[in-house]
């Protein structure tokens, strides 16, 4: 993707793209409920910031520059878009096509303490 494109993805809603990520997961029988899920756990927004980040149509640059990442993202790993996760160098792409992987992972049916990189239960 160029810095065109990625200057235009910055400026999109994170709303814009929301309402896409829950179609998806609900077509393949997730919920909404898990889609915010994974977004707090990412972002460390709680659910009333994150409905008020959607309510005011934030951007994502913006979204991204204000959330408290979980340093456990960092365990996100795979191909989204065909592009290697560790080939991105640009941080925002990065933390953005994290945020797509958990969604990818949610719609694949994958069990939510493996998306949300917990531990096994020993």
């Amino acid at each position: 993707m160029n810095s065109k494109n990625n200057q235009r993805l910055y400026a999109m809603s994170v709303a814009s793209v929301y309402r896409l990520y829950v179609e998806k997961v609900e077509r393949k029988g997730r919920s909404k409920a898990e889609v915010d899920e994974v977004i707090r756990w990412l972002t460390g927004h709680t659910q009333e910031s994150l409905d008020r980040e959607l309510a005011n149509k934030t951007t994502f640059e913006t979204f991204f520059a204000e959330a408290r990442l979980n340093p456990a993202r960092e365990l996100i790993t795979g191909s989204v878009c065909g592009v290697k996760l560790a080939e991105i160098d640009e941080p925002l792409l990065k933390e953005i096509r994290y945020l797509d992987k958990l969604v990818d992972e949610l719609a694949k049916g994958r069990p939510m303490a493996k998306i949300l990189r917990q531990p096994a239960e020993a």
